[in-house]
């Protein structure tokens, strides 16, 4: 297996409200015919599809997929570009969970959640700058 992720997917209730959610974030659709609703990312595709459906091509009950500690994590290149970014994410229905605040580790971050509980981490990681294409490598490129 090669270290990497090819697609993210969420499952959710409300297609059309997380959808328009991440569109008013100034994400790009993807045209799907399958159901899926996709944004394609750098390298890879954050895919939104109905929680039933999902369930079902697990082989599972909806119910017990229920909701797992992962955080999604969105890395930008300064303190003021995190801040307003969960401004605007709060403005598109987002709960902001975590106002930006210095972090322990030596930067500065917040989290926020999606109209369907996924949760993001908005960042600035200063030992991890992002590629001119905004890429992300930890401890950064060199």
């Amino acid at each position: 297996m090669e270290q990497r992720v090819s697609l993210i997917t969420l499952g959710v209730q409300d297609m059309a409200n997380t959808a328009a959610f991440y569109e008013r974030l100034g994400w790009a659709r993807v045209e799907s015919p399958d159901g899926v609703v996709a944004f394609d990312l750098i390298g890879q595709t954050l895919g939104l599809y109905p929680l039933d459906a999902l369930a079902e091509d697990i082989g599972v009950a909806p119910g017990t997929l229920g909701r797992g500690a992962v955080t999604l994590a969105h890395n930008l290149r300064s303190k003021e570009e995190v801040d307003e970014l969960m401004q605007r994410a709060e403005a598109a229905g987002a709960t902001v969970l975590k106002a930006p605040q210095e972090a322990f580790w030596g930067g500065y971050h917040g989290y926020f959640a999606d109209p369907e509980g996924a949760i993001w981490e908005v960042a600035f990681n200063p030992f991890s700058p992002l590629a001119e294409d905004g890429a992300f490598c930890w401890n950064g490129y060199g």
